[in-house]
């Protein structure tokens, strides 16, 4: 669930609209018992498998890294599968090299100015001392990572891939087949993955077809329209899955995705559905109130904040009705959206129209993924709802509550998007819970107070 196309800024102090505080990162810690007798009921774990994206890899802060991986919610699954004695001997996750572990790099709370803000990793500010992969070896893809050599791994997760750009069969989804089967060059976490000969002409669908699971977990979907809502309700020429996708297409795109991984059917498993992205932290931490209130306080002259009337040059005052990105912070900390002649741009807010087109699609492809389920006998894992709950009123977790708030939730990390190590641990329990419903099983709880929130400097 995550977009390849943008990346949180660094926080300027003088408009400071995070309000990042010490308190709520931490909490006292219990323990979860265990049931009196682990069970995979008629499940067979020892060779589980998970497809999905960014969610499923375990990105979280703006990038994917070994910490985060060792916490991906099917980590921590196949961790728990194990307490039944049917569980995976080992599940392998395509880890970096030791001398390269923080990947792709990722966001840090450091202090600026006296002040806490999220920095980004870059060339210039030396990747914030991470040990960072890329390689730079292809000319075209000069964010190249470090490739992965070992077994296909179990975690087969992607970060960046849709459903749409997951088939390259042309009766599916024939607008971009051509592009899912050289999805390999253009998605860097794709890359890694694949040898050398098969980069640009092996789709994510065949790739996953390699595997033979007992067991398998999918969350696709997520990117079928988070990469649009992202960016402000705007689709990018340059990238041919930045729009929201079709409903056709994601039919038979995750049709070719669940067949494909239960083996026709034959293989039991579990699937889950589109959170509503307008909840995450991404679009509800810079509002447009608290714009204003800065600009105010800066002694700015400004009656509220200027945005970009959608696909046009004009320009309006926003309202209490459209969400400002996360990556506006920076932006409006220099002056954006102060003035009509600088307004905040148009990719940096997602209108009420915008919103409601986003939900719409969102529910659309919900009740596809439901039916799929159904065809295939197997539950829904309703993220939506779940994900809905803990906006509106957080989750407990042995008296600690963990809220959505951005940074100081525990749940969610630096980009606003991605979940922590301990919101991961929240996600992997309800995955259980629908296993242990559905098909009868006594898996046990993951304890999330034994997992991070967000890491202080």
């Amino acid at each position: 669930m995550t977009t390849l196309f943008s990346t949180v800024k660094t926080a300027r102090p003088a408009l400071a609209l995070l309000g990042l505080s010490l308190a709520g990162l931490a909490g006292c810690q219990t323990n979860i018992d265990a049931p009196p007798s682990a069970s995979a009921g008629t499940l067979d774990f020892t060779s589980y498998v998970s497809v999905g994206n960014s969610l499923t890899s375990g990105y979280s802060d703006g990038g994917l890294y070994n910490e985060a991986q060792a916490t991906s919610f099917p980590a921590l699954l196949a961790q728990q599968f194990a307490t039944t004695n049917k569980g995976p001997a080992a599940f392998v996750q395509p880890a970096f090299s030791g001398a390269k572990k923080d990947g792709s790099g990722y966001i840090k709370l450091q202090i600026v100015n006296g002040a806490l803000a999220p920095v980004v990793p870059s060339a210039a500010n030396k990747f914030l001392g991470e040990q960072v992969a890329y390689t730079g070896a292809n000319p075209a893809l000069p964010t190249e990572l470090e490739a992965y050599t070992g077994a296909q791994p179990d975690n087969l997760g992607v970060p960046g891939i849709s459903v749409l750009s997951a088939s390259a069969k042309a009766s599916l989804v024939p607008q971009v087949a051509g592009a899912a089967k050289a999805y390999g060059v253009l998605n860097n976490f794709y890359q890694r993955l694949l040898p050398a000969a098969d980069r640009g002409t092996k789709d994510y669908v065949t790739y996953i077809g390699q595997k033979t699971p007992t067991f398998f977990t999918c969350w696709m979907g997520n990117n079928d329209v988070l990469t649009y809502a992202t960016n402000g309700g705007v689709a990018v020429a340059t990238n041919p899955f930045s729009g929201l996708t079709d409903t056709a297409s994601f039919r038979r795109g995750y049709r070719d995705i669940v067949t494909t991984i239960s083996k026709a059917g034959t293989v039991k498993g579990v699937v889950a559905n589109i959170p509503n992205v307008t909840n995450i932290p991404y679009f509800n931490t810079v509002t447009v109130a608290a714009v204003a209130a800065a600009f105010k306080a800066a002694n700015v002259a400004s009656p509220g904040v200027f945005i970009q009337v959608n696909g046009t040059p004009a320009v309006r005052l926003a309202t209490s009705a459209d969400l400002l990105t996360l990556t506006a912070q920076s932006l409006v900390a220099a002056g954006a959206g102060s003035t009509p002649g600088n307004p905040l741009l148009n990719q940096y807010v997602l209108d009420a129209a915008e919103i409601t087109t986003v939900v719409t699609r969102t529910n659309q492809l919900n009740a596809i993924i439901a039916n799929e389920a159904a065809r295939f006998k197997v539950p829904v894992a309703d993220m939506n709802t779940f994900f809905t709950s803990i906006a509106t009123r957080g989750i407990y977790t042995n008296a600690v509550n963990n809220t959505a708030t951005f940074a100081s939730g525990n749940l969610f990390g630096l980009d606003g998007v991605h979940p922590t190590p301990r919101g991961y641990a929240v996600v992997a329990n309800e995955w259980i819970r629908v296993i242990n419903n559905y098909y009868g099983a006594t898996i046990p709880n993951v304890d999330p107070n034994t997992y991070r929130g967000v890491l202080l400097p």
